[in-house]
C-alpha cells in the first residue's frame, strides 16, 4: 500500500474524550494546500445572480428581525452554500478544523473520557485506560452535571468544548453515579491521552475477539499489538477471529486500508473516482496475513459507516471473509478537506469510491452473508465488568465462534477484472 501525501479520514459521529464535538460521517480526504494558490481560478459569476444574492443580502441586513452583522452573515452564507450541495459537505470554521484534526491523531490533551448525550443529559461511556479520568475513579454510567461549577444540561458540545485545554491545567466535573442522587466532585489535571480505538479478547483457547471503534493513525500499530496478544495468550496459535466493526463509523481511511491489508496477500482493496487527478486512486494489498489464513468473521450492522465499509467490502469481495450482522451505512463518497486563506476549511466530496468488484455502496450499504433473526442490536460496552462471557452477552459473538467453527473456505471472487473501473477517466 503506497503512503500518500493527503490523510484519508471519515469523521466520527459520536465524541470521544472531549476533543471532538459530534461530527458528520463520512469519508474524508484531508489534502494539505496552499490556501493562498486555488487549482484553478474560479469561473464569473452570472451578474444575474451575483445582483439576487446582492438583494437578498441587503433585505436580510436591514429588515431581518434582528440584526446580523457582515461577517456572521457571510459565514452562513458560505455554510448554506456548501451544505446545500449534499449532506457530506460543509463549511468548518477554525475551532471545528481543529477537532477534525485532532480526531484524527490517537492522542490529546484532555481528562479521557468517551461522552455521549443520554435523556437530557451528558453521560459517560467509558474512560480511558491510564487517562485521568479512570486515575480519579470515573465510571461508565457516570452523569456530568456541572463543569467547574456551571451547570451543563444536555449540551454535549458545550461539555466537550470545557473539558478541552492544555496539559497540566485543571478542570472540576461534578458527577452524578446513578442511581443515586448524590453529586460528588473530581478535580482532574489535564494530560496527554493516548486514544487506542483497537480492544481484544480471547473468546475461548484459539479463537480471538478484536473490536476497531475507529480508524485513527494508530490503529494499525493498535491491531498489530492485539494480535500479538492473542498469540501470546493462545500458544496453540489462532483457529479464527471475529473482528467487530459494529457501531464504527469510520476514521483515517488509510487506517482502514491498513486494517484490510493486513488480512490480505495481495489485490486491490479500494479504488475511487473524481474529476480531479488527485480525487482518483487505487490502494492495492501487500503480502502477508496477521493470522495467517486463518478463518475470519467480520460483525456489521447499521452503524458500520465509511472506513470500515471500506474494509468488510475488501474481505468480503476477495473472500477472505464471513461477514454476520446488519445491512451496512452505505457512504460510498470521499470528501477532501481544503483549508482556505483567511481560516476555517471547507470539506468537500470530491469522489466516489469502489469495492475491490467495483460495486459502489453508496446509499446500498453491504449486506452480510449471515444476517441474524430479530431486531439489530448494540454490541456489548467492553469497560462494563460482567461474570458473563462476551459471547454469553451477546448473540452476534456467539454467532461468529459457532461460525468460525463450521468454516468453509469461500472460493475466492474474481476482482481483478472489473478493480480499475473506477480509475477510468
Amino acid at each position: 500500500m503506497s503512503t500518500r501525501s493527503r490523510t484519508l479520514i471519515a469523521l466520527v459521529a459520536g465524541a470521544v474524550f472531549g476533543f471532538s464535538a459530534a461530527l458528520t460521517s463520512g469519508v474524508v480526504a484531508e489534502r494539505p494546500r496552499d490556501a493562498a494558490q486555488p487549482s484553478s481560478a474560479a469561473p464569473t459569476l452570472p451578474w444575474e445572480d451575483a445582483r439576487q444574492f446582492a438583494e437578498v443580502y441587503e433585505r436580510i441586513k436591514h429588515e431581518y428581525v434582528d440584526e446580523v452583522d457582515d461577517h456572521t452573515l457571510m459565514e452562513k452564507a458560505i455554510r448554506g452554500m456548501v451544505a446545500a450541495l449534499d449532506p457530506h459537505s460543509a463549511y468548518l470554521d477554525s475551532d471545528e478544523f481543529e477537532e477534525i484534526r485532532l480526531s484524527t491523531m490517537g492522542s490529546y490533551p484532555g481528562v479521557g473520557i468517551e461522552v455521549a448525550a443520554d435523556n437530557g443529559a451528558v453521560k459517560i461511556l467509558r474512560p480511558i485506560e491510564g487517562s485521568p479520568a479512570q486515575k480519579a475513579g470515573l465510571q461508565p454510567g457516570d452523569m456530568i452535571v456541572k463543569i467547574d461549577g456551571e451547570d451543563i444540561g444536555a449540551d454535549l458540545a458545550g461539555a466537550i468544548a470545557k473539558m478541552r485545554g492544555s496539559a497540566g491545567s485543571v478542570v472540576r466535573l461534578t458527577v452524578r453515579r446513578p442511581p443515586s442522587t448524590d453529586l460528588v466532585e473530581y478535580s482532574l489535571k489535564r494530560a496527554k491521552v493516548e486514544v487506542h480505538s483497537v480492544a481484544e479478547d480471547t473468546l475461548e483457547p484459539g479463537y480471538g475477539y478484536v473490536r476497531i471503534t475507529t480508524f485513527s493513525e494508530t490503529t494499525a500499530e493498535d491491531l498489530n499489538h492485539a494480535v500479538a496478544t492473542l498469540k501470546r495468550d493462545n500458544p496453540r496459535g489462532i483457529k479464527g477471529l471475529v473482528l467487530d466493526l459494529r457501531n464504527n463509523p469510520g476514521g483515517v481511511l488509510e487506517a482502514g486500508v491498513a486494517v484490510a491489508d493486513a488480512f490480505l496477500d495481495s489485490g486491490v482493496i479500494v479504488t475511487a473516482d473524481g474529476r480531479t487527478a488527485d480525487a482518483r486512486f487505487r490502494m492495492d494489498a501487500t503480502p502477508g496475513d496477521l493470522i495467517d489464513g486463518a478463518p475470519l468473521v467480520v460483525l456489521v450492522n447499521g452503524g458500520t459507516a465509511s472506513a470500515s465499509e471500506i474494509v468488510a467490502g475488501a474481505l468480503k469481495d476477495h473472500g477472505r471473509a464471513l461477514l454476520i450482522g446488519h445491512k451496512t451505512y452505505g457512504k460510498g463518497s470521499v470528501q477532501t478537506v481544503m483549508p482556505l486563506a483567511y481560516g476555517g476549511a471547507i470539506k468537500l466530496t470530491t469522489s466516489r469510491y469502489f469495492t475491490p468488484s467495483g460495486a459502489s455502496i453508496h446509499g446500498k450499504g453491504i449486506v452480510p452473508d449471515i444476517v441474524p433473526s430479530g431486531v439489530e442490536q448494540p454490541p456489548v460496552e467492553l469497560a462494563v465488568k460482567s461474570t458473563l462471557s462476551l459471547e454469553q452477552r451477546d448473540s452476534e459473538i456467539l454467532l461468529g465462534v459457532q461460525t468460525l467453527k463450521e468454516h468453509i473456505p469461500r472460493p475466492q471472487t474474481q476482482v481483478a477484472a472489473t478493480a480499475t473501473r473506477a480509475l477510468v477517466p
